[in-house]
């Protein structure tokens, strides 16, 4: 189920995943925003992979950076972002406070520089 990440200009359809574990909420909120940021960044033919994260352990093997992470091609769009890894709820400081996922002009913006890497 691989079909390897996209290698920057090789006209491979990007790969995007949403990493999450069921006990956050904001995974839910991040899929909706992100399937609209791709659609406006003319990317929206492209499957949101989800991939949950189910325990602690399985956190530190995959390097996940908080429920929801967004991977852009294996490289977490809010990097800068995160605390870390680990199996902990997320938050995003957004442009109305801290929220549990990235808001959508955050995502747009991220999704545009990340497409031009």
């Amino acid at each position: 189920m691989s079909g390897g990440d996209a290698a920057p200009g090789s006209g491979a359809s990007p790969r995007v995943v949403l990493q999450y574990f069921e006990g956050c909420p904001g995974w839910q909120t991040a899929t909706d925003r992100l399937r609209e940021a791709l659609r406006l960044s003319g990317m929206g033919e492209l499957e949101i992979q989800l991939q949950e994260v189910a325990t602690p352990e399985e956190a530190a093997r995959v390097g996940f950076g908080g429920s929801p992470t967004i991977l852009f091609n294996g490289v977490d769009l809010f990097v800068d972002a995160s605390p870390g890894v680990g199996y902990a709820c997320r938050l995003y400081r957004t442009e109305a406070g801290a929220e549990g996922a990235p808001s959508l002009s955050q995502l747009t913006e991220r999704l545009a520089g990340a497409r031009q890497l």
